[in-house]
Order: C-alpha cells, then structure tokens, then sequence
C-alpha cells in the first residue's frame, strides 16, 4: 500500500519560518529569537522515528493484535502532529519571490526526484518493470511533498478568511462525501488532512507553552495508556483506514454520513494525543537534537530499505513474529532511520533535498 507516514518537521519560525519551503529544517525559537528551539528538533526526530516503525510493523499486523493496535496509536498522531507543526512554521509564507523560490526548491524539487526514483524502485521491488512514472500521482512516501505544496500555497487564503478552521473542517468533512476525487495530487488526504495544517497557521507560540507545562507531562501518560487500551480494544472493531485520511466513506465501504462525523471525531481525537506527543517531548537538547534538522532525508530514504526489505520478504521468517523477533524489527527501523537523519548522509543527499538551483530563477528574488 501506499504509505501514510510523515516526513520531517516544517519550515523556519516567524519571520524566517516559512520563508523555507521545506518542511523544517530551521526549527527557530517559539517567541522569534535567533538559534534553533531544541523541543521542535526533538519533536521532529522523535516523530520521524515513530513513522518509520509504523512501517517495520506494517508486515507484521495481520498476526498480531498488539503490533496492530500500536500501530493504530502511532498513526492517530505522528502525521497530524507534523502537518500541526508544518502549518506553524509556514506562518510566515506570503509568496513573496524569495519564499516561493524555496518552496520549489525545497518541496516541488525533492518531489519530483523522489516520485521517479521511488517509482524506478518499485519497477524491482514490485516486480512491474512496465510501470509508468507519473508526477500527479504520488507514490509512497511523496504524498506528504505534493500536499505541503498545494497547503503551503494556500496560507495567504487561511490568513485573510475570518472562519479558517471551520471552513478547513467543513472542506476535510466533503472530501469524505467525494469519491470522485480521484487520485491527482493525492488530493484526497490532502484535503483531509488539511484542518491540521490550518490549526497550525492559528497556532501561536504561548499555545505551544502550554503542553510543555509539567502538568501537561504528567497528564500525557495516563491518556496514552488510556489510548493504547482502548486501541487494542478496537483492533477488531474498526477500520483503522480512516486514521489514513486517503478514502472516502463510500470507499471504506461505510455510510456516507460516517465520513463528516468521522472527521469531527478523528480530528478531536489527533489533537489530544498531539498534546500528550508534545507534552513528553524533551524540551532539553539531547543527543538526538541535531538529528531533527534531518528528517526529511530519514523520511524520503527510509522508504527503499523497508520496500527492499518487503522484497525480500523477510516478514515470512516466523521469527520476526515472536515477541523478540518484533522488537528487533522496531528497534533496527529506529537506529535506521537515526542513521539516514546524520550529518554524513544529509552531505550526501543535499544536491536533491535542497538544491540552490541558481540557474533556474532570476536575480534578486530573495525578498
């Protein structure tokens, strides 16, 4: 399936935040000031890790009602919580030339290189050698690029609109009802997921203070045991597609009406466990800090080791189905995507992931 994950953090902070058009590779302070916030860094890794053990267990569901439900948890929160924070770093996006200069730089380009190389890698690891590259419709990990494109151009709407989240909600609520969408730009989870990335817009630095009480840390826990309960509760009781946010309600074979209220319900829901993600977010520089100005390059190339490792088929080995064997596979996708987030690998990579492209704009675009 195509994935539903998310990739690296947003943008730079007011005035500089959205003046990146990357997701975020300038986590500046909450309240302006110069140097990068270390609870944003850590938060971005933090989630970043989160995604790709979502996708080490996806092989391992169909056996397991604990991997399932784990699964579920991670993906009730870690994509809403990056597009949260995408949207509050793209505050500052007007499209100016300068900004809109690094939105194709930072988002269309990766987009495009990373939609024909996955698609190049698929032709092996699928086994369909004939399968055409198309840049409308995103593959694998790409989603995320093509919907932080088409958001990011939008901000200046959200900012002069008097009602932005509920005309985002009432958006995201339609999609459920239209089928027809179809699968251009993914344009489907883009608007429903759209909601998230206005809240972000709205979103002011005091908000963010108050998950990093002490209070809210303690809270955190007791409602994400709470949430793990309930999950494998619900393991055999619902259809965890609908975390996906990429379907209809026609298309997940329920009622039309479920698709509005589901949004409401799954909205209220993303955004308490969001809290409780943030609220136990180290708000310290730690070891991992630096690493969450990486991970865009953990996110895009994460993806071919796990579809080379589906190739191989490695899920078939029972062993990796035993308690030890599903802590193996979770701890190696951590250290692995730890990896992919470093400084050697991000040297490497830069040239795509973000490219200076002078040659491609005009002089004196950088306002």
């Amino acid at each position: 399936m195509v994935s539903d994950t998310l990739p690296r953090g947003t943008g730079q902070a007011p005035p500089p935040p959205a003046a990146s058009g990357a997701p975020a590779d300038r986590a500046a302070r909450p309240g302006g000031g110069k140097g990068r916030d270390a609870f944003f860094d850590n938060a971005k890794y933090l989630a970043i890790v989160l995604v790709a053990m979502g996708h080490a267990w996806e092989p391992l569901r169909g056996g397991s009602r604990t991997v399932t439900a784990l699964y579920m948890l991670v993906y009730a929160f870690h994509m809403p919580a990056f597009i949260i924070i995408s949207g509050y770093f793209s505050r500052g996006f007007d499209a100016a030339p300068g900004r809109v200069k690094r939105l194709l730089t930072g988002v269309a380009v990766p987009y495009v290189v990373f939609e024909v190389a996955y698609t190049l890698f698929t032709r092996w690891a699928d086994g369909e050698p004939d399968r055409p590259i198309s840049l409308l419709d995103p593959l694998y990990l790409t989603w995320f690029l093509a919907a932080l494109f088409i958001w990011r151009l939008t901000t200046p709407i959200w900012k002069v609109v008097r009602w932005p989240l509920p005309i985002a909600l009432a958006i995201a609520m339609l999609a459920t009802l239209s089928p027809e969408i179809g699968k251009d730009l993914d344009l489907q989870r883009a608007l429903q997921f759209l909601p998230y990335f206005v809240l972000g817009l709205l979103l002011k630095p005091e908000h963010f203070q108050l998950v990093r009480r002490r209070a809210a840390r303690i809270a955190a826990v007791p409602v994400f045991l709470g949430a793990a309960v309930t999950a494998y509760w619900a393991v055999p009781r619902m259809n965890y597609a609908w975390f996906f946010h990429r379907s209809s309600a026609a298309e997940l074979a329920a009622p039309a009406w479920t698709g509005p209220l589901m949004t409401l319900a799954l909205f209220g829901c993303c955004l308490v466990l969001v809290a409780c993600f943030l609220a136990l977010v180290p708000r310290r520089r730690m070891w991992f800090t630096a690493l969450g100005a990486g991970t865009l390059y953990g996110y895009l190339l994460h993806g071919f080791f796990i579809q080379a490792a589906n190739h191989w088929d490695w899920s078939d080995h029972t062993w990796f189905h035993q308690p030890l064997g599903k802590i193996t596979v979770t701890l190696v996708a951590g250290a692995g995507v730890t990896l992919l987030c470093t400084p050697p690998v991000r040297r490497v990579f830069r040239g795509v992931m973000e490219p200076k492209m002078a040659w491609a704009f005009r002089r004196n675009q950088d306002a």
